[in-house]
């Protein structure tokens, strides 16, 4: 009986799959055009699956060789099936095959059901509890009836009843596997996340040490083109399909900055209310973590409406509550984690934009410093004409007088805060002792756009940019260095795109960690021997996470004769300190701030003493109250520590390494 019926089964499976496939592609089309190379996106999936994705995944290295066997089991049993029992193809090997392939899916549905006994909080439960159930069906039926074709069992193997109860898992199976895979399930992810890898986004990604993190413009001069994106049909279509192939792990719940402070953010359930917005519906059926201190069930949605009601004044209620997406800091925590790749913040910003852009609603003090950004070219209203102050009595050279230089040092608007201009003199005092030949734009300079950007101004940040780089071509130099993340990211990744003729495009971009490392390693600085106590060092995440420098400032402060304690979470899982992303102007009220946690952290180390390599960081740590650590820049340390080098060491300025042999 089941010989007859197999194929009947699974070729309905199949074709009840296809019209579900239709119909989710349906549902992705209806986002705005995405220019992407089908065939070239589909013959790099293989590599992508298999190398780039698993790159993160391995990180957890039980779930990653439970998830080859479960993925790789099912895929070749799946194929292996339709040949055996769809076509009869059991001769030679084939059925063999069949038999090791579910097998191996059986044993990694086993590891999946021990986790699901007692998962962590950032798992989704509801249907997902079934998922193991669901994973042993196909295996174990798929395994039991192809032991009569391979002439292990009797082909007239069981009694009739027995025979219904294995159809039963069969179907069990293939409808939860293959049926359940496009018509909406925990089997989702496995067929929309295989597209969404093959036409991702940012395809610049894949590939080893590569990233992809600067912000895509917005075509401002395009009256057809939405101003950020108001309803989920405004998202591209493969941003929709990068929603739809969320896997519910949790990943970017636990390491999001905001989630933990108890702000009114889970990019998780983010991602799944841009799901329900896909297809119209509620947030009821959401089974996982909700917004701190928001139920679940209160929200809906259409793939035509707004995912933030027009009025929150008046109760309205969408998608999503605004305070949410103000909630983010911009970390890209979330984004380093998902191992589907997803881009939450890509998402975040083009919602914000919207806000911002058509609507005037960027709350607290955003209105403000964006008016001021406007007026005066910096986010604190100062007068720009007084950005040289804090240095009147250091001569700094003006790009204006000398035309050229080695390194043109962007100070940044931390030249307008007292703090900051302790690093920036600090920072001054180890170029001039390494014998650099460096210069200022002094008040050409304006802010770099960072700021505005993350809240959503576009257009500010757009007319920052042009202006800053027609300033800069008018120059030369070989780079540009700053003490300052968010600036050294913007300036290298996404002033490019906005360069116009006679401007270059991208410039050669060193964060002063980096760039002291390289003076150090060249014989251009020496330090006298480190007799403080116990030191840790921060992560930014603009540094870090976004332009992947972990190693410059560790290896500056072991060449101070520092041994760093590490925070349990440092490198490309560390805490943010809540000051990116505008979050400070925004000002979401959670059940905690992230910058004491992140002090916390430090303490745990027991460490006197924390490095910082970003102003944002260092303002963000010294406001927290009882603090057991003191906050000082790299530079600041370096500065401290300089001594003059040797004779034998020391370089006339004849002799000195040129630019080029510093790189």
């Amino acid at each position: 009986m089941l010989e007859t019926l197999l194929p009947i089964l699974i070729f309905a499976a199949l074709g009840l799959a296809v019209i579900g496939a239709i119909r989710r592609i349906r549902l992705w089309r209806q986002g705005r055009p995405s220019a992407v190379p089908l065939l070239k996106g589909l013959a790099a999936l293989p590599r992508r699956y298999l190398v780039d994705l698993h790159h993160v995944v391995e990180r957890d290295k039980v779930m990653s060789n439970t998830h080859v066997a479960t993925a790789g089991g099912f895929v070749a049993a799946a194929v292996l099936m339709i040949l055996v029992h769809g076509f009869g193809l059991a001769q030679g090997v084939l059925g063999w095959l069949l038999l090791a392939a579910s097998a191996v899916m059986f044993v990694g549905s086993r590891f999946v059901a021990q986790r699901r006994r007692n998962p962590p909080a950032r798992l989704s439960k509801g249907p997902w509890m079934r998922l193991p159930k669901s994973l042993a069906a196909f295996s174990l039926g798929v395994f039991l009836i192809t032991l009569p074709t391979v002439g292990l069992l009797p082909a007239d193997f069981g009694h009739w009843l027995l025979a219904l109860v294995l159809a039963a898992v069969v179907v069990w199976g293939l409808g939860e596997m293959v049926f359940g895979m496009t018509w909406g399930g925990p089997m989702k992810h496995a067929f929309a996340g295989a597209l969404h890898l093959a036409f991702h986004r940012r395809a610049e990604r894949f590939g080893e040490g590569n990233r992809s993190t600067g912000l895509k413009a917005l075509d401002l001069d395009d009256e057809a083109a939405p101003l950020g994106v108001e309803k989920p049909a405004d998202f591209t279509w493969n941003q929709l399909l990068g929603f739809d192939a969320c896997v519910q792990c949790g990943r970017c719940e636990a390491v999001c900055p905001a989630f933990a402070a108890g702000q009114p953010l889970n990019p998780k359930k983010l991602i799944q209310d841009m799901v329900v917005g896909l297809a119209g519906g509620s947030d009821a059926g959401y089974a996982g973590s909700p917004y701190p201190g928001k139920p679940v069930g209160e929200h809906s949605g259409s793939p035509h409406g707004p995912i933030v009601a027009p009025d929150a004044t008046t109760g309205g209620k969408a998608l999503v509550d605004a305070e949410t997406l103000w909630s983010c800091t911009t970390c890209r925590a979330c984004v380093e984690e998902c191992p589907m790749m997803i881009e939450h913040v890509d998402a975040i910003v083009d919602m914000r934009r919207h806000l911002t852009l058509e609507r005037g609603q960027t709350p607290n003090k955003g209105a403000e410093v964006l008016d001021n950004l406007i007026a005066t070219d910096n986010p604190g209203g100062f007068d720009p004409g007084s950005r040289l102050h804090w240095a009147a009595d250091l001569n700094l050279p003006l790009m204006a007088d000398v035309k050229q230089a080695e390194v043109l040092l962007w100070l940044g608007d931390g030249a307008f805060d007292m703090r900051n201009q302790r690093t920036l003199r600090a920072l001054v005092k180890v170029l001039r002792a390494a014998e650099v030949e460096f210069a200022v734009l002094g008040t050409e300079e304006r802010d770099s756009g960072d700021v505005a950007r993350r809240l959503g101004d576009e257009a500010t940040f757009q007319s920052l940019a042009k202006r800053n780089i027609a300033t800069l071509a008018k120059y030369r130099f070989q780079r540009i260095v700053t003490c300052d993340p968010h600036s050294f990211h913007v300036l290298g990744n996404e002033y490019g795109e906005l360069g116009g003729p006679g401007a270059p495009a991208r410039y050669e971009v060193r964060h002063h960690s980096t760039f002291i490392a390289e003076l150090y390693d060249a014989g251009r600085l020496a330090f006298a021997p480190w007799k403080g106590g116990k030191v840790t060092y921060h992560d930014p995440c603009y540094l870090g996470r976004y332009n992947g420098e972990y190693e410059a400032p560790r290896n500056v402060l072991k060449a101070l004769g520092i041994e760093v304690k590490e925070m349990e979470r440092s490198g490309f899982r560390s805490r943010c300190c809540g000051g990116g992303g505008g979050a400070p102007i925004t000002d979401i009220p959670g059940e905690r701030r992230i910058p004491d946690m992140r002090m916390n952290d430090v303490k745990e180390t027991g460490a006197e003493l924390v490095a910082v390599g970003c102003p944002q960081c260092t303002a963000m740590l010294e406001g927290v109250v009882d603090a057991t650590a003191e906050v000082r820049d790299i530079a600041e340390l370096v500065a401290d520590a300089l001594v003059a080098r040797p004779a034998a060491e020391a370089v006339d300025a004849t002799q000195r390494p040129t630019a080029e042999e510093v790189i």
